[in-house]
């Protein structure tokens, strides 16, 4: 696939959808934004520069209108609320994506695509608690959110799912690494700057080695992603 010339960011008002947006204007994209009505406004900084669709990113019209013509989408996976929202917005942006698009879509890492990732027991508690929280409150449905990855790793398209550590916010680092399988040592620091991961998000629209793969992805000048590369025999970088 070529370089895109149109790109659609599902979730473009969040924090993570605002750094993808100023990346992929930065590589010259036509960029559509897809947020609420009420979070308009925290895209003024982009007025002019793009095109907003106001509307729920569940809803398939919505989708379908922002998506039209786009060679590439990258959405945000919000496991908000208790109506599906994650499984929802993947599901719209699946069915209306012209045919032949880069599909990038974000999630964390306690998606798993093939059972082989190893999670510390610490982690895999924190992810429980906080679905349990989260349905009680009705606020998160992170197993929606695990609904919605099942059913793009069951798609044929040009998917690609980045699983992210845990974020901080700060200027960019540069492109994180990545692995297949959380547990790689390269991953131990569990520390990404969300402002790099939006950048992996839109580098991948143009790496097609990443099609039908789901990255987890660090940061590049962490301990754990530098002592991996000072591993490497320089024959071999």
């Amino acid at each position: 696939m070529g370089t895109p010339r149109k790109v659609c960011v599902v979730g473009a008002s969040g924090k993570l959808g605002q750094y993808m947006v100023r990346h992929a204007l930065d590589r010259g994209y036509e960029v559509v934004g897809v947020c609420r009505e009420r979070s308009v406004p925290k895209l003024a900084a982009y007025e002019g520069r793009m095109t907003v669709v106001p509307g729920p990113t569940n809803d398939p019209e919505v989708i379908r209108r922002a998506v039209d013509g786009c060679d590439g989408v990258l959405t945000v996976l919000v496991p908000w609320g208790v109506r599906q929202y994650s499984s929802g917005t993947a599901q719209a942006v699946l069915d209306h994506a012209p045919p032949g698009a880069r599909l990038v879509f974000s999630c964390g890492w306690h998606i798993t695509r093939d059972g082989k990732d190893h999670y510390s027991r610490r982690f895999t508690a924190g992810v429980r608690i906080a679905a349990v929280l989260g349905r009680l409150v009705r606020a998160v449905e992170i197993d929606d959110q695990v609904e919605a990855c099942r059913r793009i790793f069951a798609s044929d398209t040009r998917w690609t799912v980045v699983r992210g550590s845990s974020l901080e916010e700060g200027e960019s680092q540069g492109l994180p690494v990545w692995s297949r399988h959380v547990g790689d040592p390269v991953l131990a620091s569990d520390l990404t700057r969300r402002v790099d991961f939006a950048l992996f998000m839109v580098a991948a629209l143009t790496d097609d080695t990443l099609v039908r793969e789901a990255p987890a992805i660090v940061g590049c000048r962490t301990p754990s992603a530098l002592a991996h590369a000072a591993s490497i025999p320089r024959d071999q970088e």
